[in-house]
């Protein structure tokens, strides 16, 4: 059966309570969740954006969101795991949602689970991110028995005198029991519209005259008692201050030609008092305005001639006198809601075939005739956007893409372009040049994710191909020591900054490689050289030929259906890597294959011509992305496991693509540019009738081992190959 790589929820619930049903409470009748714990996660790779640290015990409805709403727009994913393998936290809540702003349903999942009393330790597993991790209290709410609200109370202290009144200052003390669940907060707020405030000391009061403070608590089965309040004076204490306030008033914001200011003008009013101090500020907006507490800067966007009176008293009852600023207000031009325009030129040299001979240059041009250009941006060949300064030129020899887009100067953003091209060699730096050919979007160490761009580097090279961690390498310690070494000059360089030095270092320690019974490196079979390819022997009709970038490219001109075969080895469990590149003439396209587990091809008793040994008794792992013809496309094991089009992963003709077969005893998996294209169980017995040449029938190729060869197809189906690696898995 063919699967399909996805990013999606994954949920493995083992208590009871929580068996991973994510259809919303009620759907079925069931009662709706008594809390909501929201998880959010960004670009950072470090900590979620934002994370619940309490929680009462019962049901809850979780939460996790990984979107561009919540900042993510890297395309990242992210989990949310409840640890379970810790018996110092809380096990019985089994938790793994995986989170990707690209997914179904577009970075935001749910899931229902029952909390009991402790510890949770959650964190997410994308390897890389374990230091995004925390903790989820959990306490008992009681159940759902506690219906009672928490009993409050408040106290007033302070000198008072012969009127009642606290002289200079009073001091509010709070207080809450509760006896079911417990008191999870109290709050205060001072006058009768004032803000709600955590209550955690006693409130000192010190404005002078007739004063309120409204207090209210919830208990942790989130039962609110009823809002109350303390009336009380506050007079001034006694002193020979006869001397108002000092005040005064600024206006700020944008301004026109004319002084005016554009939108919204900011009026700023302040006071000073060094006798018994400043008691109030009041503003009014206005000739004939209400007077209103000023508490924080006042924003007038109403257009035309405006005026703004202010006064102060200080806390001797002195006054100081009305004073007043006129300012102007215009209404501000029409918002700019147009994206830049953008635009990309390609110079160079091309030859007939339309590719770039030795280099091409690319210059990105963006214009915005409203607010202006604010940024350009571009992205290589599928890399991180950065900032565009130059013309960007290509000179690394195979197929580019060029992404490109602009920003103005209130937020507007163009829509991205792509342009392709073909570098062809002609003096360019050829891929070859590097220890590896590695064009993953990240830093990858072993199977390790550091998260960091693989960016191409000073030396034409990725910085995963100057790692070289498929390399076998003798032991850990001498691994370390040379991803240090390629650090530090990729540091000096200014390829990576110091934070994506740390995180690609610990990424290496975390894979292990090197170290004692970790299975051996990838050992490369054809690295491009004369010598390794003349270790490969031809069998039936076509013919490779080695080209001078350490490819190897089917023949248009001998034609007939043939293999291209490794017979130094035969291999037990192992992973096989190599990239594939169609380039099938015309609006064609390539028909080739990967065989797989095949016995010795000369003097088979069951075939007269050796080819045909791995279509029979072997397994072809295809590569076809033509829309139509064979049902048979790219990662199918033809004749026994289908995949269509669809799930090929098709890319652009010309283009190299990273191809993995792993196959462990009889099960197999097929990856293309990482992602996994179809899993098939070989468990023997199956009809297998190919629409060619060939045995029919039954079918029980079930060998524990065999040999690698590669398949020509015709002069009409042309496909290169190159950097094809072997790791044993047993």
């Amino acid at each position: 059966m063919a699967l399909l790589a996805s990013v999606g929820l994954i949920l493995g619930l083992t208590s009871t309570a929580a068996m991973g049903d994510t259809r919303a409470a009620g759907a079925t009748g069931e009662k709706a969740a008594a809390q909501t714990l929201t998880w959010t996660a960004g670009n950072d790779i470090t900590k979620y954006a934002s994370a619940p640290t309490t929680a009462v015990a019962g049901p809850a409805t979780i939460v996790f969101e990984n979107s561009t709403a919540t900042g993510n727009d890297t395309g990242m994913p992210h989990t949310l795991t409840f640890d379970v393998s810790d018996p110092a936290y809380n096990n019985d809540v089994n938790l793994n949602i995986l989170a990707n702003p690209s997914d179904a349903e577009g970075g935001k999942h749910t899931a229902e689970v029952n909390l009991t009393p402790g510890t949770y330790r959650y964190h997410c597993t994308i390897p890389g991110h374990l230091t995004m991790a925390g903790t989820l209290v959990v306490t008992d709410g009681g159940g759902g028995d506690d219906t009672t609200a928490p009993e409050t109370s408040a106290t007033v202290s302070g000198d008072k005198n012969a009127d009642g009144a606290y002289v200079g200052s009073a001091t509010v003390t709070l207080a809450a029991t509760d006896e079911g669940s417990g008191v999870d907060t109290i709050e205060y707020a001072l006058g009768a519209d004032g803000a709600w405030q955590p209550y955690t000391t006693p409130v000192v009061v010190d404005e002078v005259g007739a004063r309120t403070v409204r207090y209210r608590a919830t208990d942790k089965a989130g039962n609110a008692a009823a809002e109350k309040k303390v009336d009380f004076t506050v007079a001034p204490l006694p002193t020979d201050d006869r001397t108002p306030p000092e005040t005064s008033a600024t206006v700020s914001g944008e301004k026109n030609t004319d002084g005016a200011y554009v939108g919204t003008a900011t009026v700023t009013v302040s006071a000073s008092d060094t006798g018994s101090g400043v008691n109030t500020i009041e503003y009014a907006l206005g000739a004939d305005g209400a007077w209103q507490p000023y508490t924080a800067p006042v924003a007038v966007d109403k257009v035309g001639a405006q005026t703004v009176r202010y006064r102060a008293t200080d806390k001797a009852g002195n006054a100081a006198a009305e004073k007043k600023v006129d300012f102007t207000v215009v209404a501000p031009p029409p918002k700019d809601t147009t994206a830049p325009e953008v635009s990309a030129k390609v110079e160079g040299s091309k030859n007939s075939d339309g590719a770039y001979l030795k280099s091409a240059k690319v210059t990105v041009t963006a214009t915005d005739d409203e607010s202006g250009v604010d940024k350009v941006e571009y992205s290589l060949d599928g890399g991180p956007y950065l900032a565009y300064t130059a013309p960007v030129v290509l000179d690394r020899v195979g197929r580019h893409t060029v992404a490109y887009r602009a920003t103005d100067k209130v937020g507007n953003a163009s829509e991205a372009k792509t342009l392709a091209l073909t570098v062809a060699a002609g003096g360019g730096v050829p891929a070859p040049g590097c220890a590896e050919f590695d064009e993953r979007r990240t830093v990858i160490v072993g199977t390790v994710d550091s998260g960091v761009p693989n960016r191409i580097t000073e030396n034409r090279c990725r910085i995963n191909e100057r790692i070289e961690d498929e390399k076998d390498w003798s032991s850990n310690a001498l691994f370390l020591k040379h991803v240090t070494t390629v650090l530090a000059e990729l540091r000096s360089e200014n390829v990576i900054d110091a934070r994506e030095r740390k995180a690609i270092n610990q990424a290496a320690k975390e894979s292990g490689i090197g170290t004692p019974g970790q299975t051996t490196g990838y050992r490369t079979i054809l690295d491009g050289t004369k010598e390794s390819f003349d270790k490969w022997e031809q069998v039936g009709g076509g013919k490779f030929g080695l080209n001078d970038d350490g490819s190897i490219t089917s023949s248009t001109t001998v034609d007939g259906m043939g293999m291209l075969w490794f017979p130094e080895r035969k291999y037990d469990d192992f992973s096989v890597k190599l990239q594939f590149r169609d380039d099938a003439p015309g609006n064609g396209n390539a028909n080739g294959g990967v065989f797989v587990r095949f016995p010795q091809v000369h003097d088979n008793p069951d075939e007269s011509r050796p080819e045909w040994v791995a279509i029979n008794h072997g397994h072809e792992i295809q590569i076809l992305d033509k829309p139509d013809g064979d049902i048979y496309k790219t990662g199918s094991v033809y004749g026994f496991d289908r995949v269509g089009l669809a799930g090929a992963g098709v890319t652009e003709k010309g283009t190299w693509n990273d191809y993995e077969i792993r196959v462990v005893d009889q099960h197999y998996q097929i990856f293309r540019n990482g992602v996994l294209l179809n899993e098939f169980d070989n468990t023997g017995g199956q009809e297998f009738t190919p629409p060619r040449d060939g045995d029919q029938g039954t079918d029980g190729r079930r060998y524990a081992s065999g040999y690698i060869g590669l398949q020509v197809h015709s002069t009409s189906d042309v496909i290169s190959y190159r950097d094809v690696r072997v790791k044993p898995l047993s």
